[in-house]
């Protein structure tokens, strides 16, 4: 940093940004800014920064001009400049209550006893006070306004958090700590190490002696395609400069690695990137959601059908009884009309059938949700320890729908596996070294004591004491191996202290590689752009880098050619085994075979592998070589095919040393879980942006490709040829006997594409992206869907989302994504349900879900406790809730046809208004929140118990009309059955029984106990909490009705509680009771009867299990003594390095270095989430 005070002259230059297919989970992206003599004069100059940043709004195209001033906020603030506060909460203390009703109102339900509302003040057409709808609408506006109001508290507290970070800020010239909400526009930030960036910045300076910066970030697809775009000019000391995204540090991301850096604010708060491409998550409804809304307005329609055939009676009536009566009334002329009169029975019928349509529905069912939510975040078996990380709910929308899940679109990196590699086997000179384990699984072999190495890491396992023998006893090759591998690799070493290394390593499985040779005593410990230094066995050893010939897709491997202090030139090289073995000396080949034996091995246990190679270079033949090279590095024309020549040329004749095996650990328990819930029929389609060789030995790793398989079809092919591909994969499968399944094709259900022959696909991206075409996109869901394995490679998040949306657009079916990274976000909001894994990519996919865990294996007990149960106590709580009302309401229907048409309620008012919100809404909360068919361990052990739910079997259409079919007849023998007593019943001392009111609390007393009976039928789980609720609603019922019909009430409001002693009275006879127990047996025991037939006739899955878990109860679940899961294969991997070209001329050309001695750190960006809510991520 030069110290001057001349006015700074800053420039922006950027290095080139090797990416391959821009879809790394993690890639490096080294940026450049001039170091000036900015640090002395901050604040003490103005340069006027002009940006034109152009915005697309649809098809509109918007052109905006910003000109902030550095470091003079009274100038800018002249200019409508946003501030950098963010807001995503929707209310406040003043517009809570307006926004939140209109809001409330728009839902149909409400809307409509609004209007009842509005109707009962008529007093022609209400025969009920306005306090029956009042009441339970109030209720239910109450309690959605309370739960609105929390969720929007907390959106405050998570704006609150981020809008009070701090930044320091140059103000009259010195640094000062501001809140992120006063930043502003032309503020310059002076960022430090693990920092947030607040705002959108210009890079101005960074610690780094070059200037340079390290973005560390994840690519990822945002909500629209505005992320990676920026035009700008910068205008200072008459000079223009061109900016563009490459020099712009975005809001949301963290710094990494570095001291400190310097920035410009640009834009601000909600005119960031970020926030302009947050958008709004699409809500996401259930299926029963949307059931429900079709199933309310059929109720409605049913409700104005039974007003017209009463309001068509009372017309007939009025016409045929009625008007022999008019002469008795004092009626208004207008209410003699017989027409008029029907009429308005129509209304007031709506008004007293108005119970049929559910109010409580809707709120009921946001409290089931809430609980079943509740249990998710609560349950231990999903909590990761490790990390302190429970399951959390996101959610309360969607519980139900985890029990209907159909299709699973996994990420692979970090939410299969976890993201670690290890050093697990190796083949040296055709002998094996490595884990050795017994017929349980357990390692025979101890584990290695590197303690004779003090730059060892202390976290690095090894279980073949052998190795370090060969290693002590300097064989040759075991020397070489090692060597080759601390050499060949494209990892920069930082050493922050004496002996602490740490490597940043491209991918995982160079940097496992490195860390293996360090602990062998091959220590990498530092290069320059001409040389490479170890320490071999203690000694430093500095060789000089000539050559690094970088890896590419086509290559399948790198070599890198050094020479060492004896000055002999060396050729080491590293692969995938196939393309190695082409390129060895014919001397190797007894050694390749063997070496081949055990790479058959390695593969077997589902190890990524890679041959090692090298050779030794005649000093003329290298030098002619390196002209070559140098030329064919200037040609403008097909320069990588001359230098794929050339390589080519230089690598052959190679000396095998031997193989590696890396594991890349996967998550406890993913062979087991994908296991289980394939047994629960649910489809796993693996979306990764890996290599095809990588994710296919997950694949195999996981079980999701064996190979006992039928067949597993590779679409790897360019795209002019990937049509025929696929229609060559389609006639393939016709002809080996499918073709008897074509009318599959057309079926809506994945069930119904079963197949006994096993298949699977893997397609990589660029055939994905042809595939996806409108012409070609159902064939090939016809043939995923016919596969038992889907795995998608080299896939773009763009193209994670549009397979999603493939099979939601084109599938019956839900599905779930899970992910845990940026680049899964656009996956996670497209599919019905989104999952995170909070693992170590971030927090982005955990903030765009719905649900989120630490481990993949907690997906199983999710969809297949949680989920089933959730969607079993939904169904029945529905099925339990539609069958209730219609048994309560359609009493009045009957009862129309015996008193005139004069819409008369039977029941008398406070029952109405209490029946549903305080007679039977609490027992059946119970059984919708506590209820289980078969408990946890038997719902893990039968996955099969997962199907009713894919089907939708427990509750549909054909379900809703059985339901309402019992209510129906439950409500006539309601009705008919005291009615018929009554017609001739006497009191014990002979007087009449049968007035109104005693046949209202006959019938209502009758009502309360049937529903109650039926729910205890229901209820397959038992609980003190369903014990209470169902008996002390029975008996709250009792002592309201005495309560209302005593002489205390009466004395008080005569006019509101009139039935003084109608209860006491009418309880009293025996004959009451006897009816009401004929009543209540009449009315449950066809259900009993059906119930113990189909159980017994044709039981369910879930009844024989429910029986086994009966006869079991005491007994506790089986134990399982689990074996290493081991696989074998005739497969071997090829290059398993998720490698990118690229890295080997950007690391000869000395631009990634830091100068000699620096112990300033790497500056990196790491994408991390905000405290919003919102996905920060940036494309640079």
């Amino acid at each position: 940093m030069e110290g001057s005070s001349q006015s700074c002259t800053a420039f922006f230059f950027f290095l080139d940004l090797f990416i391959a297919h821009n879809i790394s989970e993690n890639c490096n992206i080294f940026w450049s800014g001039t170091v000036s003599t900015f640090l002395l004069t901050l604040g003490l100059f103005k340069h006027n920064c002009v940006i034109n940043d152009q915005i697309k709004h649809d098809s509109v195209r918007i052109v905006k001009q910003v000109k902030p001033f550095s470091n003079d906020r009274e100038f800018n603030e002249k200019f409508s400049y946003a501030d950098n506060r963010i807001k995503t909460s929707k209310y406040n203390i003043f517009t809570f209550l307006p926004i939140n009703l209109f809001e409330q109102f728009q839902r149909v339900a409400n809307a409509y006893f609004l209007v009842l509302l509005i109707l009962q003040l008529i007093p022609e057409i209400s025969s009920l006070s306005w306090f029956t709808t009042i009441v339970p609408l109030v209720l239910v506006l109450a309690i959605t306004a309370i739960k609105d109001a929390t969720d929007d508290f907390f959106r405050h507290k998570s704006d609150q958090q981020v809008n009070t970070r701090q930044s320091q800020v140059l103000i009259r010239g010195k640094l000062e700590n501001e809140k992120w909400m006063n930043v502003r526009v032309g503020d310059i930030i002076k960022l430090e190490n693990n920092q947030f960036v607040a705002a959108d910045l210009l890079l101005l300076s960074s610690s780094e002696p070059y200037g340079l910066c390290y973005i560390e970030t994840v690519i990822c697809e945002p909500p629209n395609n505005k992320l990676d775009r920026f035009i700008g000019t910068l205008y200072w000391r008459d000079n223009k400069y061109p900016l563009d995204n490459e020099k712009m540090l975005l809001r949301g991301c963290v710094l990494r690695n570095t001291e400190w850096c310097f920035g410009l604010v640009i834009f601000a708060g909600l005119q960031t990137k970020l926030m302009q491409n947050c958008g709004r998550t699409t809500f996401k409804r259930t299926s029963i959601d949307k059931l429900m809304n079709t199933l309310v307005l059929w109720i409605f329609a049913f409700l104005i059908c039974m007003g017209i055939i009463l309001a068509v009676g009372n017309t007939i009536w009025e016409v045929k009884v009625g008007r022999n009566f008019w002469a008795y009334l004092l009626w208004d002329e207008l209410l003699s009309n017989a027409v008029l009169s029907g009429f308005l029975t129509f209304w007031s019928y709506i008004i007293i059938l108005n119970t049929v349509v559910p109010i409580s529905l809707y709120v009921s069912v946001e409290v089931l949700r809430l609980g079943h939510s509740y249990f998710i975040n609560w349950d231990r078996r999903m909590y990761y320890s490790k990390k302190d990380t429970p399951a959390e709910a996101r959610t309360t929308t969607l519980n139900e729908e985890l029990g209907q899940v159909e299709f699973i679109f996994s990420d692979k990196t970090g939410t299969l596996t976890q993201n670690i590699m290890v050093f697990n086997k190796c083949s040296i000179n055709g002998n094996t070294y490595g884990d050795v384990y017994d017929e349980f699984g357990h390692k025979k072999t101890p584990c290695v004591d590197f303690s004779f190495n003090p730059l060892r890491d202390q976290k690095f396992r090894f279980h073949d004491s052998s190795l370090v023998e060969a290693i002590k006893l300097e064989e040759p090759l075991v020397q070489e191996f090692f060597r080759l591998l601390a050499l060949c690799h494209t990892v920069m070493p930082e050493e922050r202290s004496e002996g602490e290394l740490l490597y940043q390593a491209q991918s995982p499985d160079e940097g496992a590689l490195v860390t293996a040779a360090r602990n062998f005593g091959y220590v990498f410990r530092a290069r320059t752009p001409e040389t490479i230094t170890l320490y071999e066995m203690g000694q430093p050893v500095t060789y000089q880098l000539l050559a690094i010939l970088d890896f590419n897709n086509v290559r399948k491997r790198m070599s890198v050619v050094v020479r060492n202090p004896k000055g002999q030139i060396k050729l080491y090289s590293k692969g995938a085994d196939t393309i190695i073995f082409d390129r060895l000396d014919p001397s190797n080949e007894e050694l390749m075979y063997t070496t081949s034996e055990h790479l058959n091995e390695f593969a077997g246990e589902g190890l990524r592998t890679l041959a090692l190679a090298c050779k030794d270079l005649d000093e003329d033949m290298f030098k002619e070589w390196m002209k070559k090279l140098l030329s064919a590095s200037s040609i403008l024309e097909n320069r990588e095919e001359h230098l794929g020549a050339l390589y080519e040329e230089i690598e052959q004749g190679m000396m095998l040393l031997g193989a590696t095996a890396i594991e890349d650990k996967l998550q406890e328990g993913v062979p087991e879980t994908i296991a289980c819930l394939t047994l629960a029929n649910i489809k796993i389609w693996v979306l990764t942006g890996d290599k095809l060789e990588t994710a296919m030995n997950i694949g195999y790793s996981c079980n999701m490709l064996r190979d006992d398989m039928n067949k597993v079809f590779i679409i790897s092919a360019l795209l002019i040829i990937s049509k025929s591909h696929i229609l060559g994969i389609s006639s393939e499968k016709c002809s080996n006997g499918e073709s008897g399944k074509a009318q599959l094709y057309n079926s809506d259900s994945v069930f119904e594409e079963t197949i006994i022959a096993e298949y699977a696909l893997v397609i990589n991206g660029h055939s994905l992206a042809h595939a996806l075409e409108a012409d070609l996109e159902k064939l090939l869901l016809d043939i995923a869907c016919l596969c038992k394995t889907v795995i998608c490679c080299r896939v773009t998040p763009l193209q994670k989302a549009q397979v999603v949306d493939l099979v939601k657009r084109h599938k019956r079916a839900v599905t779930l994504a899970i992910g845990d990274g940026a680049n899964d976000v656009s996956m996670i909001k497209t599919a019905h349900i989104g999952v995170g894994i909070s693992g170590q990519e971030g927090m982005q996919a955990v903030l765009a879900s719905d649900y989120s865990f630490a481990q993949f294996r907690f997906l199983q007990r999710l969809l297949l406790v949680h989920g089933r149960w959730s969607y079993h106590r939904m169904c029945n709580f529905l099925c339990y809730f539609f069958y209730k009302n219609f048994a309560f309401t359609l009493v009045h229907f009957w009862f129309g046809f015996f008193c005139g048409f004069s819409a008369q309620t039977v029941y008398d008012q406070w029952f109405i208004t209490l029946f549903n919100i305080v007679y039977t809404s609490l027992p059946v909360l119970a059984m919708g929140i506590f209820d289980q068919d078969v408990n946890e361990q038997y719902s893990l052990r039968y996955p099969n118990l997962y199907k009713p739910g894919q089907t939708n079997l427990l509750f549909n259409k054909r379900k809703f009309f059985i339901c309402t079919l019992q209510g129906i007849c439950t409500s006539s023998l309601l009705f008919f059955i005291p009615y018929g007593a009554f017609l001739s019943s006497v009191r014990d001392d002979g007087s009449n029984i049968s007035d109104q009111q005693a046949f209202a609390v006959t019938i209502a007393t009758s009502l309360v106990i049937v529903v109650s009976v039926q729910i205890g039928l229901d209820t397959n789980y038992w609980t003190a909490v369903n014990h209470f609720f169902i008996w002390g609603s029975l008996a709250m019922y009792f002592a309201i009705m005495f309560a209302m019909t005593s002489d205390g009430l009466f004395s008080i409001f005569p006019n509101q509680f009139p039935f003084i002693g109608t209860a006491r009275n009418s309880l009293s006879q025996k004959s009451v009771w006897l009816v009401i127990l004929l009543t209540t047996v009449v009315c449950i025991m066809p259900m009993v009867v059906y119930r113990f037939l189909r159980t017994d006739l044709r039981p369910t899955l879930s009844d024989k299990v429910r029986l086994m878990q009966q006869a079991t109860r005491r007994q506790g679940p089986q134990e399982q003594n689990l074996k290493r899961v081991r696989r074998t294969s005739s497969r071997r991997s090829a290059y398993a390095f998720a490698h990118q070209q690229g890295y080997g001329e950007l690391i000869t050309s000395g631009k990634n270095m830091r100068v000699a001695n620096s112990a300033q750190s790497v500056p990196s960006l790491d994408m991390k989430e905000n405290g919003s809510g919102c996905t920060e991520s940036a494309t640079l």
